[in-house]
């Protein structure tokens, strides 16, 4: 996230990383403005290591319990050898994620690497290597407890939505603005629920194809370095289509995915982000630049066809 959590300030974090993780203590700490949906932190410890760490919130997208096995999943991917899963290290009692401020904090090895930008991330180089990444993914054996991919929004969602923009919202600054533009989109959110269940049950009649998903495998979850390239960021770990990982890749990543499944991806992304900003802003907001972005992002998935 761009802002600084509230609720939890960097001496928490640096007391749960030495209390639950095998560290020497840490000698330094920083708040990283990275990403959107999760708190990161470099943390150093005194032996001169540098760790990633990720405060992720839990609710509407996972339990406490959904995110350590998709994070133990990717260990297990890992220990497995598939090098290019930059996985979460284990706590000294074995487990992968500690409950923190509400969230799941877990720590990862820190990568002295970069994310491609989107030009970079489109030419046929890179395009390679990330094909060559995501069919050795694909062609792993499921870690054990792999949960499967499932819809998230229901089949009601549209008639939920249409509910509860009919009345103003006054939970802050961009609550009438946001409501506003989903109200308009009314009909559209409509269409594209019908069909991403539609979508779905075609791809529920293919359960014995799906494969390990990284779930979002985009420019910004991509690591480049001495090492190689690596994925990072690993909580939407799932058993699905393959497509599931190519809908958000450049056009020359999935040349030979099913156009169905492609549409269905790009809905699931559309609607659970329409239906996580109706969240958003009903919920009490300032204005922050992170509310401004989501207002952005909001703007975005509305104006698709």
């Amino acid at each position: 996230m761009l802002s600084r959590p509230s609720f939890i300030d960097d001496h928490t974090v640096t007391d749960a990383v030495t209390a639950h993780w095998p560290l020497p203590g840490v000698t330094e700490v920083a708040y990283l403005p990275w990403g959107f949906g999760a708190y990161h932190w470099r943390v150093t410890a005194a032996d001169g290591t540098a760790l990633f760490v990720t405060l992720d919130r839990l609710e509407p997208r996972h339990t406490a319990a959904s995110l350590e096995a998709a994070y133990a999943g990717a260990a297990a991917l890992a220990a497995d050898g598939l090098d290019v899963v930059c996985a979460p290290l284990r706590t000294r009692g074995g487990r992968l994620t500690v409950g923190v401020g509400g969230g799941a904090l877990s720590v990862t090895p820190w990568l002295d690497g970069r994310s491609p930008g989107e030009e970079e991330a489109a030419r046929p180089e890179h395009v390679g290597k990330v094909v060559e990444a995501l069919a050795a993914l694909h062609g792993a054996v499921p870690p054990e407890g792999l949960r499967p991919w499932a819809p998230r929004v229901g089949p009601g969602f549209a008639e939920d939505v249409r509910a509860r923009t009919a009345r103003p919202w006054t939970s802050g600054p961009l609550a009438e603005e946001a409501r506003t533009a989903i109200a308009a989109r009314g009909a559209a959110i409509a269409r594209w629920t019908d069909r991403y269940h539609e979508l779905a049950d075609l791809a529920r009649s293919r359960r014995d194809a799906w494969v390990p998903t990284h779930g979002e495998p985009h420019n910004d979850n991509q690591l480049v370095g001495a090492f190689g390239l690596r994925l990072v960021d690993w909580e939407s770990l799932a058993l699905a289509p393959r497509e599931r990982d190519y809908a958000d890749l450049p056009a020359a990543c999935r040349e030979s995915a099913d156009p169905a499944m492609l549409e269905l991806f790009a809905l699931d992304w559309r609607l659970s982000e329409i239906d996580e900003y109706v969240r958003w802003f009903t919920a009490p907001h300032t204005g922050t630049e992170d509310d401004h972005t989501a207002l952005a992002d909001l703007h975005e998935e509305l104006a698709a066809d």
